[in-house]
């Protein structure tokens, strides 16, 4: 278990350095979420003739469809350094199970990704009318709808890259593969963070939250455990 955390760890960590130095895939995973919010907000009109109810329903569907696009952007460079440069074999003959690889890449999948839910959050809200002109946001509860909405997209896309890191057409094949496993996420985060804006914390948020909850972590499970047999195929 210590060498497992501590390859998880060290993973991270140099992907982490990697994607802070060369910030290639955070400003391309950035200009992506900024791009849909900006189609999106052309396409819908921005808030235009729409009650309060109505527009917190739109920014919701809006925010997220721009997070889990940018996640699986996002998800396609995490085994894509090592693969290039024939280092992926070596990853596997560290000490320690495989799924200690699944980890790592993980959490740097999951780190530039909130940076950009950081801020395509506050802006997706102001751009489409639920946020801002004295109305009351209920930051707290959001941050946390996003904490989990955001591991659920990583912990997918990032599962399904290992599995298409080796394919010819693997930008086109992990969006393909990811996003029907991931819609349980978008429906749940909208629901949530639509609730939310439309009249705060209650029983319903709860249980959408907790279902994310258990949906994040059954996947980190099921992934870890199947990491091994994604690499072979």
């Amino acid at each position: 278990m210590t060498t497992a955390l501590h390859n998880a760890i060290q993973i991270a960590l140099k992907d982490l350095l990697v994607a802070g130095r060369t910030r290639d895939t955070l400003m391309a995973t950035a200009f992506f979420a900024g791009l849909v919010l900006l189609v999106l907000g052309l396409a819908l009109g921005g808030n235009n003739g729409r009650s309060a109810e109505q527009l917190a329903a739109v920014s919701a569907g809006a925010v997220w469809t721009a997070l889990a696009l940018a996640a699986a952007v996002g998800a396609q460079r995490a085994f894509a350094q090592e693969s290039e440069a024939g280092a992926l074999e070596q990853l596997t003959l560290y000490p320690g199970p495989h799924g200690a690889i699944y980890l790592g890449k993980l959490l740097g999948v999951l780190g530039p990704l909130l940076l950009v839910a950081a801020g395509v959050l506050p802006i997706g809200l102001i751009l489409f009318g639920a946020a801002g002109a004295g109305r009351s946001v209920p930051w707290l509860w959001l941050t946390l709808t996003t904490l989990l909405g955001v591991l659920g997209f990583a912990a997918g896309t990032t599962f399904y890259g290992s599995i298409t890191v080796n394919l010819r057409a693997r930008e086109a094949l992990l969006p393909a593969l990811a996003f029907p496993i991931l819609v349980p996420v978008v429906i749940a985060s909208v629901r949530a963070t639509t609730l939310l804006l439309q009249g705060g914390w209650s029983g319903d948020v709860a249980t959408w939250l907790g279902f994310l909850l258990a949906f994040d972590v059954g996947t980190v499970i099921l992934a870890t455990l199947l990491f091994p047999y994604a690499l072979e195929s």
